[in-house]
């Protein structure tokens, strides 16, 4: 049988979600959790990669068991019991069994956080970028997103995919206060993605760039020609849908 999770994380003491040799992955957690709990093999699938670093407030996963769990409530009280302080089960559920949480996924929502100014509560969750960006520019030039597909200027170099290609369908800036956060969705990512576009559009937010170059930049279909890669701490995955 097989059953949905959902679950939150903080990353910063992870290597990724994805379990490695020798590192410390969310999945190799929630995978000794799961046996723990169920005194029974099993190997719960993610609905894709986080880098090192990078936090989940909606993330979802799959496992299969040969048992038939009656008591939901019981299991995430057992499993956060078992879990480190920074992960959380927040439910679990049968769903049939063809359901995949990586390629019935539909879309993705990334934020990334912001700051303009030092602020000790955000110490570790948001990036400081202490000269003014314009707000305005940014919202432009992440529109231009919707224009393209290929988006190799922005993924990691060497990675392994079929495709650099991505539907974006949401991009969105908000200001509150000293805060800057940027909202992104698409029906999938490609690794560094949205590190590299935020990256590059500060570039803009700061005047270093236009937003003819930012355009460019992504035609020109090479990781050199974008901004550098902002920090993990700040990105968080805060959605995954799937059909109705």
């Amino acid at each position: 049988m097989r059953y949905l999770i959902r679950l939150s994380y903080l990353g910063t003491n992870y290597h990724g979600w994805q379990k490695q040799v020798n590192e410390i992955s969310v999945q190799s957690q929630v995978n000794h959790a799961l046996i723990t709990a169920l005194q029974e093999t099993v190997d719960v699938v993610g609905a894709g990669r986080t880098d090192a670093g990078v936090h989940a407030s909606g993330y979802v996963a799959h496992f299969d068991c040969t048992q038939s769990i009656l008591d939901f409530k019981m299991l995430v009280f057992k499993l956060n019991s078992i879990l480190p302080p920074d992960i959380a089960v927040h439910s679990v559920v049968r769903v049939k069994d063809d359901f995949h949480a990586r390629f019935d996924a539909i879309s993705r929502t990334y934020r990334y956080s912001i700051i303009q100014m030092k602020d000790p509560f955000c110490e570790g969750r948001s990036y400081l970028v202490k000269n003014k960006l314009n707000l305005q520019a940014l919202q432009n030039a992440s529109n231009l997103l919707f224009n393209h597909k290929n988006f190799k200027s922005f993924s990691k170099v060497k990675t392994d995919v079929y495709t650099f290609d991505c539907q974006i369908e949401k991009v969105d800036w908000q200001e509150e206060g000293h805060h800057l956060f940027f909202e992104i969705t698409a029906n999938r990512f490609l690794r560094n993605m949205v590190r590299a576009i935020v990256g590059t559009l500060i570039e803009v937010g700061l005047g270093n760039i236009s937003g003819e170059d930012f355009n460019d930049i992504i035609l020109a279909r090479d990781r050199s020609k974008a901004g550098k890669s902002v920090p993990a701490n700040a990105l968080v995955l805060t959605n995954i849908k799937y059909p109705v």
